[in-house]
């Protein structure tokens, strides 16, 4: 859905409804006109920046500008926002399957994880991977290589082009500080070896991250 948005965002700016330098109406107001919701016309919005017809600016708006390079053709057909909430869904109850069978070994290994994560506060990179460590190391606990490969897999799904602008756009110092705390909530409900707490913590952050990037644009 969010492709044909911005496939009708496009061509309703290349006809010159929406000219280069103007911005566009609010997110609520585009929604409601394109029957969709915020959240995939926000996936439709970023999609448009990574092709270059918009910038969009957090907390002041969408701008629009010059085509400056060729769209991509390599979004695929998932969402990043549609992406994080399977990631709710399965990684909520793999939280859970793990908080039974946690060691104290486990409570150590990904502890070190969240302090390589605090400590690379201006590396981006080094921030992503411990991030990567920490949900995959509890995926891996289960023992179980299906579940290993969706949720690795879904993980990595935040390096698309339209992934990697949403990154760009919204994350930064503070919500990684977020991250970090909502990480060593599920910490805590994994060394407390209580699966429903885990499954709240994880599906928790998640859901934080989902609407990270689902707020602060435009109303």
């Amino acid at each position: 859905m969010y492709l044909q948005i911005a496939d009708q965002l496009r061509s309703l700016i290349a006809a010159g409804e929406f000219p280069p330098g103007s911005r566009l109406p609010a997110e609520r107001e585009l929604a409601k006109r394109f029957g969709v919701s915020r959240p995939t016309l926000r996936e439709a919005l970023i999609a448009l920046e990574v092709e270059g017809w918009v910038d969009v600016r957090p907390g002041s708006g969408i701008l629009v500008t010059m085509q400056k390079r060729a769209a991509e053709d390599n979004f695929g057909d998932d969402g990043p926002l549609e992406i994080l909430r399977a990631r709710m869904v399965i990684e909520g109850e793999i939280a859970a399957e793990a908080a039974a069978i946690t060691e104290p070994k486990d409570i150590a290994a990904l502890e070190q994880i969240l302090v390589a994560m605090k400590g690379a506060p201006a590396d981006e990179a080094a921030r992503v991977e411990a991030d990567r460590q920490f949900h995959q190391y509890i995926v891996a606990k289960l023992a179980n290589k299906v579940l290993l490969r969706l949720a690795t897999g879904l993980f990595d799904q935040r390096d698309t082009p339209l992934a990697r602008q949403f990154a760009t756009d919204f994350d930064n110092p503070k919500t990684w500080t977020a991250v970090l705390a909502e990480h060593r909530k599920i910490l805590a409900a994994l060394a407390a070896r209580d699966p429903e707490r885990a499954r709240k913590a994880m599906r928790y952050h998640l859901r934080k991250s989902h609407n990270r990037h689902t707020s602060g644009l435009t109303n």
